[in-house]
């Protein structure tokens, strides 16, 4: 058997910069991963099969409709795998849950098989945040999704997401965007965090406006965050509704996410470290 974390992917930052004739937008992003993730791992059978466990597995489909299937059939091997997902993540939360579970299935199958990964490229057509997922390193990405690039090299981060449990839906919130030629990203020119938390107050999430408006829980989940002590920032990832607080000790983030996890039971609180590589 062989095992993959699928780790929760966070938009620091989300430029809405532009949109296709296709009507697909052009984003500017600046992503990162947590080491707050779900689980994959496959073994040898004679068909492919998905079965799906964990806290988050309800509703969760175990079928072709399921992202880790796609990923599992477009990879286009004759032999068959078992693959097992423990499902942690919200589900449609903006951190790119079902992208990297099939992330992680690519890689695991992969190695399963005995062949290399494809490029990070390649796998667009699956979805506009596998490429990044499949890289899997914090990443500039641009384009539709296509265009990745590394970052220099971060401090220490950590981060609280949170998630109270509303379904925000990523198309009304593209479709209320007022402006879809929004400037890019500044260019990164941090040095240490005081200078990267600078750096994203410069920057935004476009999507952030539209999402407050369509579903108000949102503001709430960020100035809960906001209020933490050691919290530098507060933002939603990519379409909603997870948000995050950033915080530069573990200790603050742990007890951040314990505060807001027993003040609202009912929503999805947790805490990670940014994941370096």
């Amino acid at each position: 058997m062989i095992e993959r974390a699928a780790p929760a992917k966070v938009n620091l930052a989300l430029h809405v910069t532009g949109r296709r004739d296709d009507g697909y937008h052009l984003l500017d992003s600046l992503v990162v991963f947590a080491d707050i993730d779900d689980r994959i791992s496959v073994r040898d059978a004679p068909e492919l099969s998905l079965s799906v466990t964990g806290p988050r597995a309800a509703g969760v489909p175990t079928d072709s409709s399921n992202l880790v299937w796609q990923a599992a059939e477009w990879l286009g091997q004759p032999d068959g795998a078992a693959i097992t997902l423990e499902k942690h993540l919200p589900h449609a939360g903006g951190i790119g849950g079902g992208s990297s579970d099939a992330a992680a299935t690519i890689h695991a199958l992969c190695s399963l098989w005995n062949r290399p990964p494809p490029s990070p490229e390649e796998t667009l057509s699956l979805g506009a945040d596998l490429p990044v997922c499949l890289f899997g390193k914090p990443a500039r990405m641009r384009g539709v999704g296509e265009v990745i690039e590394p970052l220099p090299p971060l401090p220490p981060l950590w981060l609280v997401l949170a998630n109270a449990g509303v379904e925000v839906p990523t198309g009304p919130v593209f479709k209320s965007l007022e402006r879809t030629d929004n400037p890019p990203l500044p260019e990164p020119d941090w040095t240490d965090l005081a200078s990267l938390v600078e750096y994203l107050c410069r920057a935004r999430n476009d999507l952030e406006p539209p999402a407050r408006a369509l579903v108000p829980d949102i503001e709430q989940v960020i100035a809960h965050l906001n209020a933490q002590p050691g919290c530098l920032m507060a933002r939603m990832s990519g379409s909603g509704g997870t948000c995050f607080g950033l915080f530069a000790h573990e200790e603050a983030a742990r007890m951040a996410a314990a505060v807001i996890g027993k003040a609202h039971p009912a929503w999805w609180v947790d805490a990670g470290a940014v994941l370096a590589a």
